[in-house]
């Protein structure tokens, strides 16, 4: 598990593609400090597994499925990722409980410039928009971060001329210097993709609620 707290930006210097999967080298010296083959390192909030370990980078096998669900699978030589080595107990928890699993990808659909922090919304299918609360947790390409804000279009249609793909739900996140300047959150451009992956505690309320929906309608039935 992860904590969606960057430890630094570390850079692709390999993709060899293959039919079913891809192997991945990255750039990562801190990564690599302390690192062990069999290691968990979060890649753009993707968590994979090490493979080899080279004096400053690491290398890792990514499936066909993770490159389908993920922006992995559009990363070139040469692109930043964000990098995070997996916790530890006793380490603090600055950011939230992230597992590196991602529910799915977002459009960058608005960049608004402040003086010095962006506030950026971002399209989210409607599967897992009800998983997302104003001031919840999201992990942003492996970026722990707070909604600021969520919400989607009401008028039926108008989804297309507002520019929000789908169904129009959306949410928003603030970001403040230190994120801009320490992760790739600060080159995101009007339609860009991101990972997202949802609240853990978040999912499993909504799963559990599921369950308990249909066992009440199962016995509502055998009445």
């Amino acid at each position: 598990m992860f904590t969606g707290i960057i430890e630094e930006l570390g850079q692709i210097t390999s993709i060899v593609r293959r039919d079913t999967d891809a192997r991945l080298t990255v750039r990562g010296p801190l990564s690599v400090s302390d690192a062990k083959v069999g290691d968990s390192i979060s890649v753009d909030g993707v968590c994979l597994t090490v493979a080899e370990l080279h004096a400053d980078a690491f290398t890792a096998d990514v499936m066909g499925e993770t490159l389908r669900a993920s922006t992995l699978g559009d990363r070139a030589e040469g692109d930043a990722v964000n990098l995070e080595r997996a916790m530890r107990l006793g380490d603090r928890l600055g950011g939230h409980i992230v597992q590196g699993h991602i529910d799915s990808t977002s459009e960058v659909l608005e960049v608004e410039h402040f003086d010095a922090w962006r506030r950026i919304r971002f399209a989210i299918d409607p599967v897992h928009a009800g998983l997302l609360v104003d001031k919840g947790s999201v992990a942003v390409s492996g970026v722990s971060l707070t909604v600021s804000a969520v919400g989607a279009v009401s008028a039926v249609g108008a989804a297309g001329s507002s520019g929000v793909p789908g169904d129009g739900h959306w949410f928003e996140v603030s970001l403040i210097p230190e994120t801009l300047s320490a992760t790739t959150l600060g080159t995101l451009e009007v339609g860009h993709r991101v990972n997202v992956e949802t609240d853990i505690l978040a999912r499993h309320v909504a799963r559990l609620a599921s369950f308990a929906t249909s066992a009440s309608d199962g016995a509502a039935r055998t009445q």
